[in-house]
């Protein structure tokens, strides 16, 4: 299935925004994450790896998308038990967001079209923080590298 199709499935469509990102957008939205965006996410790893992957994203966000979904596929796996759904939640609107090319700030616009992006992934990561960190100590402990 096409990403236009993928995200006209989707309840969150963030295309349709007028106004720009703010905290409050991000959590409506992450209230209204489902099951099957999950799903959606973990079908997608490759294509959202590849967004992390290009010329136009800064490291430091590339690593936390790479963390994101590790921790994700973890979960999903039975791997990691034991995490909030608001955790879950937040990291699938923040790869969703990365994934859709047609958010408020179109990915195509040279120069800022990962401005947005950066925005939705800064204020998730800013909510499930200490998860982030757990999921990182726990990798160690289990020696399973980061």
């Amino acid at each position: 299935m096409s990403l236009k199709g993928i995200f006209s499935k989707l309840y969150f469509n963030p295309g349709n925004r007028e106004s720009g990102v703010t905290e409050e957008y991000v959590e409506d939205e992450v209230a209204k994450i489902k099951e099957e965006d999950v799903e959606i996410v973990m079908e997608n790893e490759e294509a959202i790896t590849k967004k992390f992957s290009g010329a136009n994203t800064l490291s430091k966000y590339a690593e936390l998308g790479k963390i994101m979904l590790g921790m994700l596929k973890d979960v999903k796996n039975g791997i990691y038990p034991q995490v909030p759904w608001f955790t879950i939640a937040t990291m699938v609107l923040a790869l969703l967001y990365i994934l859709n090319p047609m958010d408020i700030i179109p990915d195509f616009i040279p120069g800022v079209g990962y401005i947005d992006d950066m925005a939705v992934l800064s204020i998730g990561v800013g909510w499930i923080e200490s998860d982030l960190h757990r999921y990182l100590d726990w990798k160690i402990q289990e020696g399973k590298g980061l």
